[in-house]
């Protein structure tokens, strides 16, 4: 059995409701495409795009900064706390076979570097433009189809 494909969402901790929309659109069709969505565990983008994969069915984990499961918000089925601030960016990002950022600020530009670093795809919606590295799309449905193909060929 082939194991499933992880996705992280990263983006801001506080978002607009449109951001937030967008990011449930794709944590629910990573879940209906049969990936797991990754993020930090926390609110804004992360909780909107694990309530996404949650409604179709889903499987999402959370990569806290702090020590304390109960800082998860209640969509996150695999809490992690790590205790480490802000550098729990890298795991989120190397937990992941591929990134998909939504608008976010510092944390989110490190958790797309990390992945960069270690070679893990990105694809950005209305996030940072970093150059060829980061694929940019408009579309949330088309970040997570190209977002898929690009994890899946890196174990093919």
């Amino acid at each position: 059995m082939r194991r499933k494909l992880t996705i992280a969402v990263v983006g801001q901790n506080e978002c607009t409701a449109e951001t937030a929309e967008i990011a449930a659109l794709i944590g629910k069709t990573i879940a209906q495409n049969k990936g797991v969505v990754i993020c930090g565990g926390l609110g804004g983008v992360m909780e909107a795009a694990a309530r996404g994969a949650k409604e179709a069915g889903g499987v999402t984990v959370g990569i806290l900064p702090s020590m304390n499961k109960s800082d998860a918000n209640q969509f996150i089925d695999l809490v992690i706390p790590t205790g480490l601030g802000d550098a729990r960016n890298i795991l989120v990002a190397r937990a992941a076979d591929a990134v998909i950022a939504l608008p976010g600020k510092y944390g989110t530009l490190s958790e797309i570097a990390y992945a960069l670093m270690a070679g893990i795809p990105v694809v950005s919606v209305s996030s940072w433009v970093l150059g060829a590295d980061v694929h940019q799309v408009e579309n949330p449905l088309e970040a997570v189809e190209l977002a898929m193909e690009l994890a899946a060929k890196r174990f093919a």
